[in-house]
């Protein structure tokens, strides 16, 4: 690389590339040359590069076509145009395309140098810019997800090795442990949190027939109520990353246009007939064992493999203890800031004590509604024990909950037959989860939901929309 940066002379003009090559040469700059716009992009592709001088009048693709190409490749390009025409439109034009600066031929060589270092030194901002700009992302992605337990270090570790990369992840884990943090600091880690968006889909909040075209957009009129087009959620993240969480809900003809999205890079909307090709990372997320999904056949294998590129395993709050107290201490002043409270961040020994012993079933996102909760209720500056849960206080409610859970025949032994529906299978299995859960806190609905790690309006819902009776 020159000592001062590097340059590409694109011009069809053997002399004039001759003339800039040995000038810029000599002031320590690399230079390379192309004699048309299509070779001048060629090697634009191939390596990046400090500043290009392009020349404006040329036989095949014109010098503002390259321009633009030029500007599509790299939005920060420092591109100067040279031209033997330099009228105040033809200057206009390329300015308001993006160009740095335009001169005309013939010019003095002093002229030159001064506007391609002036260029370099416009690049080397941006990129110090952009370098910084990164580095605070990074650290503000890293900042949000507080870990002090070793296997939450090692999370955060695999997390920013990853993060720079295109390969597809796999997070895996119970649920409210915070599997969408860790996908927003994948995405917001990466070079595509400068070119795209971060889009969250929760595939287990949507209905088979609605989640296609959620994910995949749809023409007007592909369906009753279809009034107008609509950009599927691939389509929106386009040059970012998409997150599917519980991908392990998705039926298996979605699968299998999922797969085709992952390995093809393109997708056809609901209704359509042409297809459209995107570029998308994907970050999956599911709180079951796909593995053993695979091997009752509903989850396609080849999906599987594709998915599990990287995996992270994110552990349950239980067996991470160390971050109980920062993560209490978090919601403490996020909740004060909130609910205009000042409650002190300080926990009391016996207090600490009854939150490091429970089991947690619900994970972090339990851990967040009881200090809110804790903080809302407080009669003093401090969180007490009476602000907290009963079966904060007595644990062995929560413990029998989880054995229980674990030992229901309704978590193994599901028949699978032809015919099976498996969305039927999910809600009898919700059912019979509210109705324990119920159960153990004596038909607290808020309780209940806690003990599930969810809202309490998701379970009252569910409670509706299953018809279960509270007592």
């Amino acid at each position: 690389m020159g000592r001062k940066g590097t340059i590409l002379v694109i011009d069809d003009e053997e002399v004039m590339r001759d003339v800039l090559e040995c000038l810029l040469s000599a002031e320590g700059y690399r230079v390379d040359v192309a004699r048309t716009g299509e070779e001048g992009l060629e090697k634009f592709r191939e390596r990046p590069y400090d500043l290009v001088l392009l020349d404006v009048s040329m036989p095949g693709m014109g010098g503002i076509a390259t321009l633009q190409e030029l500007l599509r490749i790299d939005p920060e390009a420092v591109v100067v145009i040279i031209t033997a025409y330099a009228t105040f439109e033809t200057a206009m034009a390329a300015w308001q395309l993006g160009a740095f600066n335009c001169i005309r031929k013939p010019f003095q060589n002093d002229q030159i140098l001064q506007i391609v270092e002036a260029g370099i030194r416009r690049r080397r901002k941006d990129e110090e810019r952009r370098i910084l700009s990164q580095t605070l992302r990074q650290g503000s992605a890293l900042r949000q997800i507080i870990a002090r337990s070793p296997k939450m270090r090692k999370v955060l570790d695999l997390v920013a090795q990853v993060a720079p990369t295109r390969s597809t992840v796999l997070i895996q884990g119970e649920s409210g442990t915070g599997k969408e943090l860790i996908a927003r600091a994948i995405h917001f880690m990466s070079p595509r949190a400068e070119t795209g968006q971060f889009v969250a889909v929760n595939c287990s909040n949507v209905s088979p027939e609605l989640l296609e075209s959620d994910l995949f957009g749809h023409v007007k009129g592909a369906f009753t109520g279809a009034i107008a087009a609509k950009k599927g959620r691939f389509e929106i993240a386009d040059g970012g990353s998409i997150f599917l969480d519980e991908i392990g809900n998705i039926s298996l003809d979605i699968q299998a246009k999922l797969l085709r999205v992952i390995q093809e890079r393109e997708f056809t909307p609901v209704g359509d007939t042409t297809t459209r090709r995107v570029d998308v990372r994907i970050i999956a997320a599911t709180n079951i064992d796909l593995k053993k999904a695979v091997s009752e056949g509903r989850f396609r294998e080849d999906l599987f493999y594709r998915l599990n590129v990287i995996t992270i395993h994110l552990p349950p709050l239980r067996e991470r203890k160390e971050d109980i107290l920062p993560l209490t201490q978090h919601f403490i002043r996020k909740f004060n800031a909130e609910n205009n409270r000042n409650i002190s961040t300080e926990l009391d020994p016996e207090v600490l004590r009854a939150l490091e012993e429970y089991p947690w079933p619900g994970n972090v996102r339990e851990l967040e509604n009881v200090i809110e909760r804790a903080v809302v209720i407080a009669r003093g500056d401090r969180i007490t024990l009476d602000c907290l849960p009963d079966e904060i206080l007595d644990p062995r409610a929560a413990e029998d909950f989880l054995h229980r859970l674990k030992t229901d025949d309704i978590t193994r032994d599901i028949p699978i037959a032809q015919g099976i529906s498996f969305y039927d299978e999910v809600a009898k299995f919700e059912i019979s989860l509210i109705r324990r859960a119920l159960e153990i806190t004596g038909g607290n609905q808020s309780r209940a939901a806690r003990l599930l790690g969810m809202n309490t309006t998701t379970l009252n819902s569910k409670i509706k929309a299953y018809n279960i009776s509270v007592k």
